[in-house]
């Protein structure tokens, strides 16, 4: 089936317009997966003071009256950096480092439900999930908070889990690429194909010429056999005048030779210029028959 050229032209703009979004996705994530990897949860990376983390548990997930809490799990949140604690106040979500033994070193995000003060006499905050509504063991010391939360992306964090998993990085990532190669495979393939054609048609353009050329000298040399058989057939039929005892064997004085002369050098001098064109012509063909 062939396609008009307008069709030809929208269908070459579709194919751009997806390999370029394919190329921008693949290098989209690539970026992602590797900046994700070095910044989320991270307790010592943070980006002008914020930390990104992902959300690994639903503690969180419902408020206390049973309205939607402030984030879920596999939610991006984000806690910023104060360059003090002490003014925090009851409600604000904090995460912090647990030093609770039954989950000593996790990072969690709770929310404050009081402040109090620690054995050592220095501030300390309550907290809880709001989901159990239960306090936590251990009371958070400033020491050991991380930041204010701020914000959050909801399901991003799942985004990442699922990068980090082999049939993310095939569906995100490798096939993108292997898409990406394929559609540039084709291409070369299509333009060395149109390369071809090409030469193919130059090269049947020059047989064509060298056709025609051949054919220009045949019809030349077919034109100066003729002049020659009609000098030779002339010049056998010409009248030979009677020889003169006294007369100079150079001149005459009958016009009808005179006539037949003249017009036997005029022929003599096409020939010879057909002849130097025939030449010409037959040393041009060789140079393209050696060229080809």
């Amino acid at each position: 089936m062939v396609l008009s050229e307008k069709t030809q032209r929208i269908l070459n703009i579709v194919k751009n317009v997806a390999v370029y979004a394919i190329m921008a996705f693949a290098i989209f994530m690539m970026i992602f997966t590797i900046f994700s990897a070095s910044t989320f949860n991270k307790n010592d990376r943070s980006i002008f003071g914020i930390k990104m983390l992902i959300v690994q548990s639903d503690s969180m997930a419902t408020a206390e009256d049973g309205s939607k809490g402030a984030f879920n799990a596999g939610d991006l949140i984000f806690s910023k950096e104060l360059d003090s604690y002490k003014d925090l106040q009851e409600g604000d979500i904090i995460t912090f480092q647990s030093a609770d033994p039954k989950s000593l070193g996790q990072t969690i995000t709770h929310k404050i439900r009081s402040k109090t003060v620690s054995a050592d006499g220095s501030v300390a905050f309550v907290t809880y999930g709001t989901t159990t509504n239960t306090d936590d063991d251990v009371a958070v010391v400033e020491s050991l908070i991380l930041g204010k939360y701020v914000g959050k992306v909801p399901f991003l964090g799942q985004v990442f889990g699922f990068l980090k998993t082999t049939p993310g990085y095939i569906v995100c990532i490798l096939i993108p690429f292997l898409l990406l190669i394929l559609f540039q495979g084709l291409n070369c393939v299509k333009l060395f194909k149109q390369y071809r054609a090409e030469q193919v048609s130059a090269l049947q353009a020059e047989r064509e010429k060298l056709e025609a050329e051949r054919e220009e000298s045949k019809q030349m040399m077919a034109t100066l056999i003729a002049m020659q058989q009609q000098m030779a057939s002339g010049a056998a039929q010409a009248p030979q005048p009677p020889a003169a005892a006294n007369a100079p064997a150079e001149t005459t004085n009958d016009p009808a030779l005179e006539a037949e002369r003249l017009k036997n050098e005029q022929m003599m001098q096409e020939l010879m210029a057909l002849k130097a064109q025939l030449a010409q012509q037959q040393a041009q063909n060789n140079d393209n028959n050696q060229q080809g």
